[in-house]
């Protein structure tokens, strides 16, 4: 009898612990997707597809463009529609893979729609942020990149350009000197020619490795050098100007090719012809531009472990002022905690000048608060949050990776170089992580965007106080609180009037009539700062605050008892309402 109760403990011990356990686990899930692999752009559509067909209510993917090449552009829109319209949210832009070989940013903005969607009317902090918010996710905007970068022979780099042929070394042909596969092993890889001054060797431990050797004075007063040096990227001269590699597909920077602090070629090399000149920019733009509603912008690229936001110039700076730069920095250190070995960087001043950037587009042309995340860093390799030296670089390829990013060394006879040694990495062997650490690192992103999200301006009003000033006259003090950091209108939007200010309009009943009204400083303000135009409306430019309130006050002639009907709009917020009758406040009786 003792065993069988104590089994019977043992039981309900275990039950207990597995039921608390749940919530750990993953949900019932109603799609196919798994994020331990990378997909090229056809894959990427049929998945985005899958989500539609699997969360119809909610999810709806629209093709807002083409790309130069004629792949389809397309953003998905996640929204619960019982909870309001789409433009009367505050929704948060998520796009990746502006850059073609930055492939995880794709993947990383598929698991985001993925997450919300599987993991909605399941886990109650992404129900109430959906049921409030629009998201708008577009997976690529770069697809010709992407589809190159899987299909053709690159390196961790290249495809990085839009597709459009272009003619980079300006001899009247384009795209005709790119990389070659002279060894045929399907990779591109780095030529080492003799050389007698050269400063390399074959690795001892990785004879398909070439090491830095130091130069050492031998005894007979010669040098002892490595012996072998680089000659460049695997590939040959294709059109006879005595240059190798010069001109491959493309050859322009989408993410330099947007309105905000745009400059010609002769500055920023990638600019194109103008702002908008490349169809998946103006697909881009387009779109955004007809959601007033986005109040938060999200951009993934690679790589470097950077939470990214402008300016792009120094000459830039004043277009961010004080108080957006507080939002900012308040985002981006949560977002220090999210993701171990990221740290928060100015675009200009901790990495380099971009002019003409997407993100710089976002918060200084429309006042929407954004960050560009370069995905992954060397820091994830010993998980220690130091960057790996290269022998622990080396361990991590040999025996995490089991040298499946490397290609060995084989001699090719080079019409220039003659005999040369190629191989070395291929292109997974930088700039992305290995497959079996791709979904925490698009987890943990995915989670600093929905603290992002989490932060969009939460508007509600506290309630009115009226007082009596006269036998038909009323002062009505109304207060709209913000509870989230980003306000309702950026002081970027505010100091150069982008967008439609918040308006607070207050109406009565026929025969009444708001007779001034204005804003406060504060709630025991006595005076106010009155507007003269149309007293039920007030204008209100700079919104409401990071994490404060805006105070008013109307003054309205009308008899005691007569109702008010109060709105208050804004572009980036849910509108709220108030309602109520003209009753003097009773006065609070001060606490002993």
């Amino acid at each position: 009898m003792k065993f069988f109760t104590a089994t019977l403990l043992l039981a309900s011990l275990l039950a207990a612990q597995t039921a608390h356990a749940v919530p750990q686990q993953r949900p019932e899930a109603k799609t196919s997707l798994r994020f331990d692999h990378f997909r090229d752009w056809t894959t990427m559509l049929a998945e985005m597809d899958e989500l539609e067909k699997a969360f119809p209510t909610l999810f709806t993917v629209v093709e807002i463009g083409r790309s130069s090449l004629g792949l389809p552009i397309v953003v998905g829109i996640l929204e619960q529609r019982s909870t309001g319209a789409e433009l009367d949210k505050p929704a948060m832009y998520i796009d990746g893979n502006i850059h073609g070989n930055e492939v995880q940013a794709g993947e990383t903005v598929l698991y985001s729609a993925w997450y919300l969607l599987e993991h909605y009317g399941k886990n109650d902090a992404i129900t109430q942020l959906v049921d409030r918010s629009v998201f708008y996710f577009v997976p690529s905007v770069n697809p010709d990149g992407r589809q190159n970068w899987f299909d053709k022979l690159n390196t961790s780099h290249s495809a990085r350009t839009g597709q459009l042929p272009t003619d980079d070394d300006r001899d009247g042909v384009c795209d005709e000197d790119g990389p070659d596969d002279l060894n045929g092993d399907g990779s591109v890889g780095q030529m080492w020619r003799r050389d007698p001054t050269g400063a390399y060797r074959p690795s001892e431990q990785n004879p398909n490795e070439m090491e830095f050797i130091t130069p050492v004075l031998k005894s007979d007063g010669t040098v002892l050098r490595g012996g072998w040096s680089s000659a460049g990227m695997e590939g040959i001269d294709n059109d006879g100007d005595g240059l190798v590699n010069e001109d491959g597909s493309g050859g322009y920077d989408l993410n330099r090719n947007w309105p905000a602090d745009w400059h010609p070629e002769h500055v920023q090399n990638g600019a194109g012809d103008w702002p908008f000149s490349y169809p998946e920019s103006r697909a881009v733009g387009a779109f955004i531009r007809t959601r007033p509603n986005i109040a938060a912008g999200q951009a993934y690229h690679n790589a470097g472990g950077m939470i990214l936001r402008g300016p792009g110039s120094a000459t830039r700076e004043d277009d961010y002022p004080a108080a957006d730069r507080a939002v900012y920095e308040s985002i981006a250190k949560t977002g220090e905690e999210l993701l171990p070995g990221y740290r928060s960087m100015v675009i200009h001043s901790d990495l380099y000048p971009v002019r003409g950037g997407f993100v710089n587009y976002l918060a200084e042309g429309l006042g929407i608060v954004s960050f560009t995340n370069e995905l992954w860093t060397d820091k994830r390799i010993m998980q220690n949050g130091q960057g790996a030296s290269r022998k622990q670089s080396q361990l991590f390829d040999e025996k995490l990776r089991f040298d499946a990013t490397n290609m060995p060394f084989t001699k090719v006879m080079h019409p220039t170089h003659g005999e040369v040694l190629v191989g070395g990495d291929t292109k997974w062997a930088s700039r992305i992580p290995p497959s079996w650490m791709l979904e925490e690192e698009c987890h943990r992103n995915f989670a600093f965007t929905m603290h992002h999200a989490g932060e969009m301006p939460r508007l509600r009003f506290a309630d009115p106080v009226i007082k009596r000033l006269g036998p038909t006259l009323w002062q009505l003090d109304l207060e709209i609180m913000n509870d989230a950091l980003i306000p309702s209108r950026t002081a970027r939007a505010a100091d150069k009037h982008i967008g439609m200010p918040d308006r607070l309009e207050v109406r009565v009943p026929q025969g009444a009539r708001v007779v001034a009204s204005g804003f406060k400083n504060g709630r025991f303000d006595l005076n106010f700062a009155e507007q003269l135009d149309t007293p039920s409306v007030l204008d209100c430019e700079r919104g409401v605050p990071s994490r404060s309130t805006l105070f008013t006050r109307f003054l309205i002639e009308a008899p005691e008892g007569a109702a008010f009907d109060v709105q208050y709009r804004a572009e980036k917020a849910t509108d709220r309402t108030q309602h109520g009758t003209l009753q003097e406040t009773p006065k609070l009786s001060p606490t002993p």
